[in-house]
C-alpha cells in the first residue's frame, strides 16, 4: 500500500484509509466483532488511516478502535477523529472549554493520551473567520491534548478558508467522480500550501459501487433513508447530493468504464488516488471482502486518459448542474 505525506502533520498514511462512519451503526446495527474483523481486514490489507468522530455511534465508533488498538498494538494506525457536532451547530460553541471536553471523551473512547488528528466536524462557515476558534485549537496542541487539527468541510470555499490558516494539517472534503469541483482550485491551493486532503464520500454514499437499483430498500436508520433531501444534515452527504434517480442513471453510465476485472467502487477510488493533491481516501466498509476490495484498489493500475475524460463528459452532462454551485 502506497504511503503519503499527510499535509502538515509529516505523518505518512495509507493512500487508502478506512472511514468508519457505518461501524458506529449509523447505517443500521453493525455487531461488535463484525466491526473488529472489518478493521482487521482493513490493516492487513495495508491501511494505516483510520477516519472516525465523536458522534459515530455516540462514540462507539471510536471505542471499536480503541478496543482493536489495545488488541492489536503491533498494529500502526493513525487515527482523524471530529469534534464539534455534539451541541448546537452556533460559532459560539466552537470554544475552548468545548474543545477540552470533547476531546477528553474522544481520548477516553480511543484510549490515548494525544490524539492523532481532530478534525472540526463541518461547522458553520464563520467559524473558518473565528481567530479565536483557531487560537482554542493551537491551545489544545499546546496542552497535549492533540497533536494536530484538521477541518471536514462542506463547501469548496470553507476549504480554501481552512487552507490558509497555517495550523491546518489538512482538509476532509467530498471528492468522487460526482463531485469534481474540488478540482478547480482546492487541491491546487492545498498542494501549493502543504495541506493534506483527506477524500471523504469516495463512492457517492455507495451509488458509485454501481449495486443500487430502483428497487434497493435502506434501513430506516440509514441516512440514505432519512437524509436524501437534507433533512438531518447536509444534503451533499447523502449520494453527493444527487438526487437518487439521476445517481442510479449516472452510475450505471460509471460502471461500464471499469477496466476489465476491477469493480466500479475500485475505479471510482482509483479515479480519487491519482487526483494530484491528494492524501487518503476514506471509503466505509460494512464487511470484511468489503475492506479487503477498497485497500486493493491502492495498487491498481492508475486509469488511462480516456477513462478520465469520459468520466469528465459523464459529470457534466449528468451531475454537474445538481451539484456545481452548491458545494
Amino acid at each position: 500500500m502506497e504511503q503519503r505525506i499527510l499535509g502538515r502533520t509529516g505523518r505518512t498514511v495509507s493512500v487508502v484509509g478506512l472511514g468508519t462512519w457505518q461501524l458506529g451503526a449509523d447505517w443500521g446495527d453493525v455487531r461488535e466483532e463484525d466491526a473488529l474483523a472489518v478493521l482487521d481486514a482493513a490493516v492487513e490489507e495495508g491501511v494505516t488511516f483510520f477516519d472516525t468522530a465523536d458522534v459515530y455511534g455516540d462514540g462507539r465508533s471510536e471505542q471499536l478502535i480503541g478496543r482493536y488498538r489495545r488488541e492489536r498494538p503491533d498494529a500502526e494506525i493513525f487515527v482523524a477523529t471530529k469534534m464539534g457536532r455534539r451541541a448546537e451547530q452556533l460559532t459560539e460553541n466552537f470554544v475552548l472549554d468545548n474543545f477540552r471536553a470533547w476531546n477528553d471523551r474522544s481520548r477516553a473512547n480511543l484510549g490515548v493520551d494525544t490524539l492523532d488528528l481532530v478534525q472540526l466536524h463541518c461547522p458553520p462557515t464563520a467559524v473558518y473567520t473565528s481567530d479565536e476558534v483557531f487560537d482554542a485549537l493551537d491551545t489544545l496542541v499546546a496542552e497535549k491534548r492533540i497533536a494536530h487539527y484538521a477541518v471536514s468541510v462542506e463547501t469548496c470555499a470553507e476549504a480554501l478558508a481552512a487552507i490558509a490558516r497555517p495550523g491546518v494539517a489538512s482538509v476532509q472534503i467530498i471528492l468522487n467522480p460526482f463531485r469534481l469541483k474540488p478540482l478547480e482550485q482546492v487541491l491546487p491551493a492545498a498542494q501549493a500550501a502543504g495541506v493534506g486532503i483527506i477524500a471523504r464520500v469516495p463512492l457517492a454514499s455507495g451509488l458509485l459501487s454501481g449495486k443500487y437499483t430502483r428497487e434497493t430498500v435502506f434501513a430506516a436508520d440509514d441516512h440514505r433513508t432519512y437524509n436524501r433531501h437534507g433533512e438531518a444534515f447536509d444534503q451533499g452527504e447523502t449520494f453527493s447530493g444527487v438526487d437518487y434517480e439521476t445517481g442510479l442513471e449516472a452510475a450505471a453510465e460509471f460502471s461500464a468504464l471499469a477496466p476489465r476485472g476491477v469493480t466500479p467502487a475500485q475505479t471510482a477510488l482509483r479515479w480519487i488516488i491519482q487526483q494530484p493533491g491528494v492524501t487518503s481516501v476514506i471509503p466505509g466498509a460494512r464487511s470484511v471482502a468489503q475492506a479487503r476490495s477498497n485497500a486493493e484498489a491502492g495498487g491498481l493500475d492508475a486509469l488511462d486518459g480516456a477513462t478520465l475524460d469520459a468520466v469528465r463528459d459523464l459529470y457534466d452532462r449528468r451531475i454537474r448542474a445538481q451539484v456545481h454551485t452548491r458545494w
